[in-house]
């Protein structure tokens, strides 16, 4: 692949940006020519029906799907390349992870160790990626369910706990690893209706503090609350993107406007 573009300044640089990313899965292109850009401290909702690409362009920037066309930075760095005469070369699996440490993901369901409580599976990844030793490791953790409402339930196991509880404790173990951009994959999804507001609370936090955040969601109050930036994704392609207000609001596209109809 040839290298044709190049990131800009550090100071002015984003923190996600995607130029026509494509994704194939075999003779369905799924992506079809993505261009997003998301700013350092941001919070970017994707909007859009099932099966318009949001999930799949999620785990692009996390190099969990590879793309079959375009190209995609994180702070700067290609995702899944490397650059060597002005050509991109295809990283190995080793320093995939080793970039990957930096995107903390919430998925849908919760992926919770079973058999380990609460904090353990907060400092599972600290102490065996990081070297960070467990005392330590303990004591994050430890702020951590503090900070996610959850103090009390250090010493719970996923089963004990609801599925709020377990998506908060998700929330925690992604920020163990001192991410610099979260991605969300419709983390309310899965959560009984007087669930969600802890969850959503907790992002609140995030967005407050100037985590960089992409979150792929259908809750609408928190996409014209909390976002900085939403974008309206359809049939692989960003329809129409710009601030809530304009988007949910006076929003310019005809399909836009029929999405939000039924979901309004």
């Amino acid at each position: 692949m040839i290298l044709t573009d190049d990131t800009t300044a550090t100071e002015t640089r984003p923190m996600v940006r995607a130029a026509d990313v494509r994704k194939r899965f075999g003779p369905v292109e799924v992506l079809k020519g993505i261009d997003l850009t998301v700013a350092p401290g941001e919070v970017s909702c994707l909007l859009g029906p099932s099966g318009s690409g949001k999930s799949t362009f999620l785990r692009c920037i996390n190099h969990l799907e590879r793309i079959d066309g375009g190209q995609l930075w994180v702070d700067g760095d290609l995702v899944g390349y490397r650059r060597q005469a002005r050509r991109l070369h295809e990283l190995r699996a080793a320093e995939v992870a080793r970039r990957r440490r930096d995107i903390g993901m919430v998925f849908q369901r919760f992926n919770l160790f079973p058999h380990l409580t609460a904090l353990g599976n907060i400092i599972e990844a600290p102490v065996r990626v990081l070297g960070t030793s467990r005392e330590q490791a303990r004591a994050e953790a430890a702020r951590l369910l503090e900070r996610v409402g959850l103090a009390d339930k250090a010493r719970s196991y996923p089963g004990q706990l609801s599925g709020g509880q377990q998506q908060r404790v998700a929330i925690a173990r992604a920020l163990a690893m001192r991410p610099k951009l979260m991605l969300f994959d419709e983390p309310t999804s899965a959560l009984d209706p007087e669930l969600v507001g802890d969850v959503l609370a907790v992002m609140k936090g995030l967005a407050a503090d100037g985590m960089t955040m992409v979150v792929v969601t259908h809750e609408m109050g928190f996409a014209r609350e909390v976002a900085d930036s939403v974008a309206f994704l359809d049939d692989g392609v960003v329809v129409e993107s710009g601030p809530p207000a304009e988007v949910l609001g006076a929003p310019r596209h005809e399909r836009t406007r029929a999405f939000l109809d039924k979901v309004l």
